[in-house]
């Protein structure tokens, strides 16, 4: 997490190293507490590349990404790709996935990912990603 963090301070600036040289740690309690929130650690064999964080739908809100994370020496593998299409298909309907809009990464990850699932058809109402 201390990783992703760190990344994520090249996007925005109010994130600081604490007092102690971490940065301050997500509360992800609901993680472990919630039936519709799921933390997922992403391996590869033995090895911790990365995360997933996600809320699975209610009646009210669909799937969403909250946070995704691959270790920078393992991006553009296909790691990530593949991850996002197992969760996919492990949480199936409608999906909301946000970035940060100046994570142009995230963006073109994400935006190719989902025109490849759907066909290039992400904008149509109704249509799962899956």
């Amino acid at each position: 997490m201390q990783f992703y963090i760190y990344e994520f301070s090249k996007y925005i600036p109010d994130i600081k190293l604490e007092h102690d040289g971490s940065y301050k740690r997500f509360n992800l309690e609901r993680y472990w507490n919630s039936d519709n929130f799921h933390a997922h650690f992403i391996m590869l064999d033995d090895e911790l590349i990365g995360f997933s964080l996600v809320q699975s739908a209610t009646q009210a809100s669909p799937n969403s990404v909250e946070e995704f994370f691959i270790m920078s020496n393992h991006s553009g593998q296909d790691y990530g790709k593949d991850v996002a299409k197992k969760l996919f298909g492990m949480y199936p309907g409608e999906w909301r996935i946000t970035q940060i809009e100046n994570n142009r990464p995230a963006y073109a990850f994400w935006n190719g990912l989902v025109n490849e699932v759907t066909n290039g058809r992400p904008s149509l109402k109704g249509q799962p990603v899956h």
